[in-house]
């Protein structure tokens, strides 16, 4: 079997090529962008370790030889997994390899948010030294946060929250509450619900089925105090109604570490609002976190080449 990493924006290959070396895998490092690239470039892959590139069911068609697509991270939603399942053609991804760092930037965007320290570091620095540009602000504990998806990323940011002494509520309508989880602090509710009660919402939940979850509806409907912070995927907030909410007063402020085009173009309409706190989907990101998904994503590949279970398979094949 012949692995290619399809495109890959790391500094190094190493760590991949170390471990399926190792197995007697070979390796090539590719910078597709298209299904053509693919297609044309990858004529003998048995397996795909994937960042960015499309794996369409034209791409998987046409690669006769392909058996297994690794994904580097959580998202598969470059990946068409329907057909990929119908061409026998298994589907992997590694769900838990950063979800401390999603939790954790998550919380300092919604700590940055609540305690405007971007904007009063930037009033600070060119304006003036004058805590009132601050005001308001709300005691921690005083507040709800709502938590949209209670996957591995969801409760871990639910956990920390709720130890800062926030009202923690959530939506997940396939979470499946167990004692092992330790977040019975949670309250489960409607998405209505979370929307009119929040104070602060963090999204972490999948694209599948929540694609312009938040729009102009949702953001008319949340407290004209309240936050939002996405560090799961762009397209969830409609990014037009996110900028008339915030131009209109619907909302707070909101902060985003994933839009649904990236890299967000600089003239962005939202990036006039001072209370708007982009960074350039970072979330998952540590010098850990990035050694743990590579070594992931390699071990996988080797596990399949072997004949073993996979441990993180997206897709069921009969």
């Amino acid at each position: 079997m012949k692995v290619i990493i399809t495109d890959c924006d790391h500094e190094s290959i190493d760590i991949e090529t170390e471990i399926l070396n190792a197995a007697g895998l070979g390796v090539e490092l590719l910078q597709c962008r298209t299904e053509e690239d693919l297609i044309s470039q990858c004529e003998d892959a048995s397996i795909f370790i994937n960042q960015y590139a499309p794996i369409t069911e034209d791409v998987m068609k046409s690669l006769t030889n392909l058996k297994l697509v690794i994904r580097y991270g959580v998202g598969v939603n470059n990946v068409d997994v329907s057909a990929a399942t119908k061409l026998g053609i298994q589907v992997c991804n590694v769900p838990d390899y950063g979800m401390n760092e999603v939790a954790d930037h998550a919380l300092a965007l919604m700590l940055s948010l609540i305690r405007k320290t971007v904007i009063m570091n930037d009033y600070t620095k060119n304006i003036k030294w004058d805590f009132k540009k601050s005001i308001p602000i709300r005691r921690l504990s005083t507040l709800t946060v709502g938590v949209v998806g209670l996957g591995r990323i969801g409760r871990n940011f639910a956990t920390k929250a709720h130890a800062l002494g926030c009202n923690i509520i959530g939506y997940d309508p396939y979470y499946k509450p167990r004692e092992e989880d330790g977040v019975g602090f949670i309250t489960s509710v409607s998405i209505e619900e979370l929307i009119k009660q929040s104070d602060v919402i963090s999204i972490h939940c999948p694209l599948e089925g929540a694609r312009n979850l938040f729009n102009e509806e949702a953001f008319k409907n949340m407290k004209n105090t309240a936050f939002i912070v996405n560090v799961a995927r762009g397209g969830i907030i409609d990014e037009a109604a996110l900028d008339r909410a915030l131009e209109n007063g619907d909302i707070a402020g909101a902060a985003l570490d994933c839009v649904e085009f990236e890299p967000m173009a600089p003239g962005s309409p939202l990036f006039r609002h001072e209370n708007f706190i982009c960074t350039p989907h970072m979330a998952w990101y540590s010098e850990e976190a990035e050694t743990e998904l590579k070594r992931k994503v390699a071990e996988e590949a080797v596990r399949f080449y072997k004949g073993e279970q996979v441990v993180y398979p997206v897709n069921k094949l009969s």
